[in-house]
């Protein structure tokens, strides 16, 4: 089997609305920063009043609202804490 990455679309509407799709997860979230993992990859979307709106696993939908500042894509998940421990 291949190892097959999904494309992934991401959409921010007025600062105020956010939409991606290939997500694999959301794995935390707050008022201030959500965080998502997709493809492996960890993307951290900070702002203010943020509030996830929808997600399916199933598709890899994702919506959140409020007042979207940053957007950070960052490394492999997991991969740091491989590093510092090798």
């Amino acid at each position: 089997m291949q190892n097959e990455t999904i494309q992934s679309v991401l959409t921010i509407e007025g600062q105020k609305k956010i939409t991606m799709t290939g997500v694999d997860s959301v794995d935390a979230f707050s008022e201030t920063e959500i965080k998502l993992t997709v493809n492996g990859k960890r993307v951290s979307i900070s702002g203010a009043q943020l509030k996830v709106l929808a997600f399916s696993k199933g598709s890899g939908n994702f919506s959140a609202s409020g007042e979207v500042t940053s957007v950070k894509y960052g490394g492999a998940k997991g991969k740091a804490l491989q590093r510092l421990f090798k």
